[in-house]
Order: C-alpha cells, then structure tokens, then sequence
C-alpha cells in the first residue's frame, strides 16, 4: 500500500501528537481516514481510562503475539522496554503471564481466553479473574484493547507497511 504524502485531515498531525512520532502503519492507514480517525478516537480515549500504561502495552503485546504480527509485536516490545519490562517480562506477556502481579496476570489470562473464544469465556474463568480483583470498568477495557489492537494487526497483515522499529519475531 503507498504511503500518504499529504495529511488534509490533520489525522497523521494527530497521530504524532499522540506518539511523538509517525509510525508507518499509521502512515498508511491514514489513507483510509475514517479508518485512522477513529483508530485514534479509541486509543486516545483508552489511554484516559482505568487500566495503567504498562498494562495497555502488555494487551497490546498479547493481542500482536496472538494475532501473530511482527510488526506490532516489534513496536509492543520496544515500547515495553521503554517503560521497563524485562526482557523476561516481555516473554511473559507474549504468553499470557505476568509473575510479578496478580492482577495483571489475571487481565492477560482473561484476554487469551476472550480472543481464543470470541469473547464466550467459561464462567470459571471470569470468576477468576473477579477473584483477582477485575472489575466491569477493566473487563469493557479488555475487550476494546483487543479491539483495537487486532485492527492494527489486521491492517498490518493486509498492508504490509515497513518495519520501523528492531524486528522482534511474532
């Protein structure tokens, strides 16, 4: 898919306020507008709700290994890395686990299994996770990370942008 060249909307002005950069997929989703704006309507929206940073970048981590997208779990790790996960912790996440809290192991957990059902977890499964203190507010949050970032992985899959961060194996 070519690159956009001219940015009429301000989406990829948006795009760079948001992420201090223009990343390549966002670079050529935007020749789909209505597609980027309202990509960056929902991200923007869920940086302001109850889940911590360094909680979203983990869902997007999971979300890229299981929806197999290098070039988001290129971009996941490196970000990752930035707000100081291991590269142990990385590997970790890209499997669903999180050693080092319980609550966050209980969301990745929980979002494995609402991507491998389509959202029909066992009730068991949502009962441990509320065990682990997910509340409603994290579990719609859940589901619109999984969301969010499946559309970047599937737009990835579909346009073949270049990789702009170090390569790091879906």
């Amino acid at each position: 898919m070519p690159q956009l060249t001219a940015d009429p909307s301000g989406l990829l002005d948006e795009t760079h306020r948001q992420l201090g950069r223009v990343p390549n997929l966002y670079a050529a989703l935007a020749n789909g507008p209505a597609a980027l704006g309202g990509y960056l309507a929902l991200r923007d929206h869920l940086t302001r709700g109850v889940l911590r940073t360094r909680l979203r970048e983990q869902l997007a981590l999971l979300v890229a290994q299981q929806n197999h997208c290098t070039y988001c779990v290129s971009a996941h790790t490196l970000r990752g890395r930035k707000l100081g996960l291991t590269g142990e912790q990385l590997a970790r996440t890209r499997e669903a686990a999180d050693d080092t809290d319980p609550h966050a192991d209980a969301i990745l957990h929980l979002a494995r299994e609402i991507m491998r059902t389509g959202g029909r977890v066992e009730d068991r499964v949502l009962a441990d996770a509320r065990e682990a203190g997910v509340t409603d507010a994290e579990l719609a949050e859940i589901v619109a990370h999984i969301a969010l970032n499946t559309l970047s992985n599937y737009f990835n899959h579909l346009a073949q942008p270049d990789l702009d961060f170090p390569e790091v194996a879906a």
